[in-house]
């Protein structure tokens, strides 16, 4: 069993930044892909980014991809999502999970642990 709780979150401009952590604990993180997702109201849960158990490679969503960097620190249980030029289509709760294949995965349906979600705003 894998906890994560996503932290981070808040209301940001248009082109400003944030940094989302996701701690976990439980069993050893460093045997987990990790990835983040995204739900914005009244649609369904995206991908976002994803990465290896080692942090070797990395995957991501076109809509994100050059704006956003997923990170993890096997030494601190801690997975991040650096987000910079944030938009007002980023608006979204995110999510961090994790799959027990050490691959990244960019299906939600190939994550067996998720977090409670923090909420991300941006203003126009």
């Amino acid at each position: 069993q894998v906890q994560l709780v996503e932290s981070g979150g808040g209301l940001v401009q248009t082109g400003g930044s944030l940094r989302l952590s996701c701690a976990a604990s439980g069993r050893t993180f460093s045997r987990y892909a990790m990835g983040w997702f995204r739900q914005a109201p009244g649609k369904e849960r995206e991908f976002v980014a994803a990465i290896n158990w080692i942090g070797s490679s990395t995957y991501y969503a076109d809509s994100v991809k050059g704006r956003f960097t997923i990170s993890r620190d096997n030494a601190k249980n801690t997975l991040y999502l650096q987000m910079n030029s944030l938009k007002p289509e980023d608006t979204a709760v995110y999510y961090c999970a994790a799959t027990s294949g050490m691959a990244v995965a960019i299906k939600s349906g190939q994550y067996d642990y998720w977090g409670q979600g923090t909420q991300v705003t941006v203003s126009s």
